[in-house]
């Protein structure tokens, strides 16, 4: 609690620090080099604010801009989101979108079409969700906007009133690198924002929304906050436990080896020395402490030799040495040197030098080549030609590449390079040294394992106990061998440190832990390929890749109650209550707990003050009393309208009421567009303008203005040119703790298994016990102790773990 009032003094006291503010509007220098936004007063005298228009604007983050905002929200449970703005009526569009590719992890929308705030997010477990507030901000006033994250929480405030608090899955910030920034829209096809915005920033702290609205400065903690100090206590008090079992375990070592004393001995090429000893190795001094053996290199001096000497290596020795030279044709040479050279008739002669002077030798007779002449090449040191790739190696040069070192073929001849595992002591690298990569660190040996140098390489021994994985790695037990694993029948099985990985057989696809047989995409909707071409389709869907929805009002597979009606969804259905009735909280399926609504008793009727208004099954009706003469006017809006009248609605002027004896009747107005005086705005569907159309986001299929369609579990309607899109209304699942939605299904459904449900009712009363006897809160998450890759979570006191394929 006392961290949480420091946070809530810093931003009721300072706004927030600049360090956790940042303003949107000011990283991307709007105004400066964006097209389709205009500069103008905003909301307060003498401020700032943005006049968003044109639908061919392009208002996006450059990607450094970009980069330096995610680094900061990357990560973050909690941060708020505060802008203000005056949207035009009507307009539906995108306030800010942080996405990438087809996923969206932060986006504000505000939807005149359904009166809706949207925010889209992803999830702890990867999946797109939408949170949806009824709220109708389109409506050309300026509003103060700030939507609160803080885990689990996510609070509404609308010109600093408090509009709505829900508990929902926490969103994950996980933002991928080249992700795009976007103000005012979604891309540069859809989700135009129109209207003024201004004093858009995010703040990377919660309650954020006091800096916008000082007076609702609150110091009580959250749920949410008290539920993660008492996790952080938790955590601690199992590395405290671990810590001390170690240290009492290193004690007990310890006491052990008091009193005892052995001489440590060292071992060197099958030679055994004792403590203290030492020896030359080739070309290295090497000494025996404490059972190491200890080499370096041999110190070779800096050699001073007489003008008509020059410092070379001589076989068997390690350091240089003095030797004479000779001085032919202004080239200088050191003993033993040969040079050919060729005279006046172009024969060719080969002089060697010995003792400062360049002598005369013998050269034997040139062997006969077997490959083209464009393919012989002459040496310096020999009169014969040799063929390209000649091995000199094989004609004595490997002689002189002395300990672990090997002669390498060079064109026009070899030297020495030192072999893997090995460092070279000499320039020339005829003497070489092994590397301790187990010192240096230059190896590879993983969990449960111990590195021992080898002369020119490593091993990884196993601790006492431990079973080899491979050659790196050893665990505790073969889960694959004992049957302890969850993989798939279908599926590969492989040994881990501390677990296992499970990969799908070819043929196969899946998570390893699921593998389905692969029909390459072919089986849409959930449907699962149980052999090649062959699609099992979810219940809901038919066909032969399950790509048509079976509409279950329109077959008559549904008989829904005579007071709902059935409304057809993706693979599934709900019986909706008819216009005069509401549901009793029941929630059957079939409608049956639609009740009638009693608009006299509510006060919902328009009937005039000489007729008495009579409740009826899903209507009412306006009678006179017996006795009198009524009108028969109406009463509508404190407005009286006579009998037969005819009026469009003030509030929507695509709406058509009648008086009717009392009783004002109202409907849609009948789109006719053979009519050419027909209200366009009224009847999109009869627009037949290009600049009305929608463009999907494939960019191939366009849609008419008025079309409707579903995609992604989204219902979507073109009008007038701008798509809305808003989630698909699911019908409440009853009595149900654990429910789950099923692979290309949008709605959920009930399951008895905790650990395939995607999403529970969090229960704080039911904790998990872990591997090592802590209680954990539901929904909390873990590593399993030993293991890097299996990730477990408390389920209302059911335990699930699972392999994270990402992790191996």
């Amino acid at each position: 609690t006392g961290q949480n009032y420091i946070i809530v003094r810093l931003v009721a006291g300072s706004g927030a620090e600049p360090a956790q503010r940042v303003d949107v509007l000011e990283e991307l220098k709007l105004g400066e080099s964006f097209s389709g936004v205009l500069q103008v007063r905003g909301f307060h005298n003498q401020s700032r604010a943005f006049l968003f228009q044109d639908s061919w604007r392009n208002v996006r983050a450059s990607a450094a801009v970009a980069e330096g905002l995610l680094q900061k929200l990357r990560g973050r449970i909690e941060f708020t989101l505060l802008l203000t703005l005056k949207q035009e009526r009507l307009n539906s569009g995108v306030i800010l979108s942080i996405h990438h590719s087809e996923q969206r992890f932060l986006e504000l929308e505000s939807s005149a079409p359904r009166n809706e705030i949207r925010l889209h997010y992803h999830t702890q477990d990867q999946r797109p969700h939408t949170e949806v507030f009824p709220y109708r901000l389109a409506d050309d006033r300026w509003h103060k906007i700030s939507v609160g994250v803080s885990s689990s929480h996510i609070v509404l405030h609308v010109d600093c009133s408090r509009i709505y608090e829900r508990v929902v899955d926490t969103p994950a910030m996980d933002i991928p690198a080249l992700s795009s920034v976007w103000l005012g829209q979604r891309n540069a096809a859809h989700g135009f924002y129109k209207g003024i915005m201004q004093d858009v920033q995010l703040v990377l702290m919660p309650q954020g929304h006091i800096s916008q609205c000082p007076d609702l400065n609150r110091t009580c903690p959250t749920c949410n906050d008290f539920h993660g100090l008492v996790q952080k206590i938790m955590e601690l008090q199992d590395l405290l436990a671990k810590t001390s079992s170690k240290l009492a375990r290193a004690e007990e070592k310890m006491k052990s080896l008091d009193g005892c004393y052995c001489e440590k001995t060292c071992s060197l090429d099958g030679e055994v020395y004792r403590e203290g000893d030492a020896w030359i190795d080739g070309c290295r001094n090497c000494t025996c402490s404490n059972g190491t053996v200890k080499c370096e290199a041999v110190y070779c001096p800096p050699l001073l030799c007489a003008p008509d000497t020059a410092p070379t290596y001589m076989p068997g020795a390690c350091c240089k040495e003095c030797q004479p030279v000779c001085i032919f044709r202004g080239r200088v040479y050191v003993e033993r040197d040969k040079k050919s050279v060729r005279d006046a008739e172009g024969n060719c002669q080969l002089f060697e030098c010995q003792e400062h002077s360049m002598n005369k030798v013998d050269d034997p007779p040139c062997p006969e080549l077997n490959c083209p002449e464009l393919e012989q090449i002459s040496l310096t040191d020999r009169c014969c030609k040799v063929c390209r790739g000649h091995d000199f190696c094989a004609e004595g040069s490997s002689q002189i590449c002395v300990e672990n070192s090997e002669c390498v073929n060079l064109e026009a001849g070899a030297c020495c390079s030192c072999k893997d595992g090995f460092r070279s002591l000499r320039d020339d690298s005829a003497y070489c040294q092994d590397i301790d990569e187990c010192a240096e660190g230059k190896h590879y040996c993983r969990e449960n394992t111990v590195c021992v140098n080898t002369p020119g390489s490593f091993m990884c021994i196993c601790h006492t106990g431990y079973i080899r994985i491979d050659d790196y790695s050893c665990t505790e037990h073969d889960e694959c061998v004992t049957g302890q694993h969850d993989c798939d029948e279908n599926a590969l099985c492989f040994n881990t440190v501390g677990g296992h990985s499970c990969s799908c057989k070819p043929g196969f696809v899946g998570n390893g832990t699921v593998c389905r047989a692969l029909c390459d995409g072919l089986c849409q909707n959930g449907g699962s390929c149980i052999s090649p071409d062959t699609c099992i389709c979810q219940q809901g869907f038919t066909g032969k890749r399950c790509e048509t929805d079976i509409d279950e009002c329109l077959d008559g597979f549904v008989e829904c109650d005579s007071r709902a009606t059935c409304v057809n969804l993706p693979g599934w259905y709900h019986c909706e209550c008819r216009d005069g009735y509401h549901d009793n909280g029941m929630f059957s399926a079939n409608g049956e707990s639609c009740e009638d609504i009693d608009e006299c008793e509510m006060e919902r009727h328009s009937c005039a003050n000489d007729t008495v208004c009579f409740n009826m099954d899903g209507s009412y009706d306006c009678r006179c009393p017996h006795g009198k003469n009524c009108s028969g006017d109406c009463v509508h809006d404190n407005k009286v309208k006579h009998n037969s009248q005819i009026w469009v609605l003030d509030s929507d002027r695509c709406s058509v009421c009648s008086c009717q004896n009392g009783l004002v009747m109202c409907r849609r107005m009948v789109c006719d567009c053979d009519n050419p005086t027909a209200d366009l705005f009224c009847c999109p569907e009869c627009d037949p303008r290009i600049s009305s159309q929608c463009l999907h986001q494939n960019g191939v299929l366009t849609y008419s203005s008025g079309d409707s369609w579903v995609e992604n579990c989204q219902q979507c309607q073109c009008l007038r040119g701008e798509v809305d899109c808003w989630p698909i209304s699911c019908p409440p699942v009853q009595d149900c703790e654990f429910t789950a939605v099923p692979e290309g299904e949008c709605c959920p459904r009930c399951v008895t298994n905790p650990c395939q449900a995607n999403t529970i009712s969090n229960d704080i009363t039911k904790t998990c016990t872990d591997e090592h006897g802590i209680s954990r809160f539901s929904g909390s998450t873990w590593t399993k102790h030993g293991t890097e890759c299996i990730l477990c979570q408390c389920k209302n006191g059911h335990v699930c773990c699972s392999v994270d394929p990402l992790c191996l």
